[in-house]
């Protein structure tokens, strides 16, 4: 089965060379770096080396715990951390800076992975999240280099589609040294696929803190958008939810003394919001201007990255984006770390115990569509004690979940005290 995979994969070598021509036209990044993505790398290799990967935004911020803590508990080696995205890489560089090294993720062609392998010769290898690619499990399998899947998730949406490669999806979990798993729900999809030596250690996301610096960005944010207006954040907004947030918005009774910070989940779709305001005569104003918000400006556009906590801090309620549309949703546990209540839509499988806990706990609320989170709105901004109420239970269902990044390290093999 891995044979017709990868002759799969070398057939669509022209389409992964165009589909980074056309990722590029909104987003230049996409061509730097070309060469890594077929396995050749400018920068040195490191030795020791734990290597890490991290697809994109989402899955480098998750990471920020693991990487923290190994860099403590294991100050002789040093860190790769790879990406499939320019703004997952950006991520990186915006949390880390030059403490670890960074790179592209090759594609999983044989000659791209033995090549990565070869040059770096990591001591170990950790996938954070859901990615699984055959050739590059194998070859680190064949040269007895431990590999991890960690904070690991499997939607059932996900683990239908697996199912329909079983064999191939068998075979490269198969060869993972060990899986820790957010839930036990999703332990039990993984093990169905085939995962061996799977350990529940919950979800790392829950560790990660909100820093100082983001808090007090966060107070300053607010005093530009003005303390004595109400402020709703739309957090990591997916293509077509901006345009069903406002028209619902029209039907709030807030009125213009609401001000919207819409946040897109991607860079790339900045100008692409900032055209739809402008079309419908919004008056808006960018994060990237940094000035003053006056009061007849309506809308903010969040252009800015690595600055989620803060914007955040900065709102009194927030919707948590792709999550109206059939996309699964994003984290919501960064606006309940800073305590505010949070919104979601119908559609948030994949992070669905996250959510489902917040809900129960008391600090989400779950709206059938857009019209239904602006009613959900306008009840908490006229209601003090009930936002109160979220804000509490938010920081305390956080509070209750943490200590999985000290679960991952005594699976890796680096538990407190070493």
């Amino acid at each position: 089965m891995r044979r017709l995979y990868t002759l799969a994969l070398y057939l669509l070598l022209p389409w992964a060379l165009a589909h980074l021509w056309l990722r590029a036209r909104k987003q230049p990044e996409y061509l730097q770096h070309l060469a890594e993505r077929f396995g050749k790398f400018e920068v040195p290799p490191a030795a020791p080396l734990i290597w890490i990967h991290a697809v994109s935004v989402g899955e480098t911020r998750a990471a920020e715990p693991l990487v923290k803590a190994l860099r403590e508990r294991a100050p002789d080696h040093r860190i790769l951390l790879t990406h499939t995205t320019p703004t997952g890489r950006q991520t990186g560089v915006d949390l880390f800076g030059d403490a670890v090294d960074r790179g592209y993720l090759p594609y999983d062609w044989p000659f791209a992975t033995r090549r990565f392998l070869d040059h770096f010769r990591p001591r170990m290898g950790i996938i954070m999240e859901t990615e699984l690619w055959p050739n590059l499990i194998a070859q680190a399998h064949r040269r007895a280099v431990p590999l991890y899947l960690v904070n690991a998730r499997m939607s059932e949406k996900s683990a239908r589609g697996y199912g329909r490669i079983a064999s191939l999806a068998r075979s490269a979990l198969e060869q993972l040294t060990g899986v820790s798993a957010q839930t036990a729900r999703d332990a039990g999809r993984l093990e169905q696929l085939g995962a061996r030596n799977v350990t529940v250690t919950g979800n790392i996301k829950f560790d990660r803190s909100a820093p100082a610096a983001m808090l007090e960005l966060g107070s300053r944010l607010r005093s530009q958008f003005g303390t004595a207006r109400p402020v709703f954040l739309a957090a990591s907004t997916r293509d077509g939810e901006e345009t069903r947030l406002l028209d619902a918005l029209e039907q709030s009774t807030l009125g213009p003394e609401l001000l919207t910070v819409i946040v897109p989940r991607h860079p790339q779709r900045f100008d692409e919001v900032a055209a739809l305001l402008e079309k419908r005569g919004l008056k808006f104003s960018r994060r990237s201007t940094g000035t003053a918000v006056g009061a007849d400006v309506r809308v903010v556009l969040g252009d800015s990255m690595g600055e989620m906590f803060a914007y955040y801090a900065a709102c009194d309620v927030a919707f948590v984006g792709g999550s109206l549309l059939p996309l699964g949703g994003q984290n919501l546990l960064e606006a309940c770390a800073v305590g505010k209540p949070v919104i979601v839509g119908p559609h948030t499988f994949n992070f669905e115990e996250a959510t489902e806990g917040a809900i129960e706990a008391g600090a989400a609320l779950r709206v059938a569509d857009a019209a239904e989170l602006v009613a959900a709105l306008d009840t908490l901004i006229g209601d003090g004690a009930r936002r109160e109420g979220m804000s509490r239970a938010g920081r305390a269902f956080t509070e209750r979940h943490r200590g999985a990044t000290e679960r991952t390290l005594a699976l890796l093999g680096f538990p407190s005290g070493n």
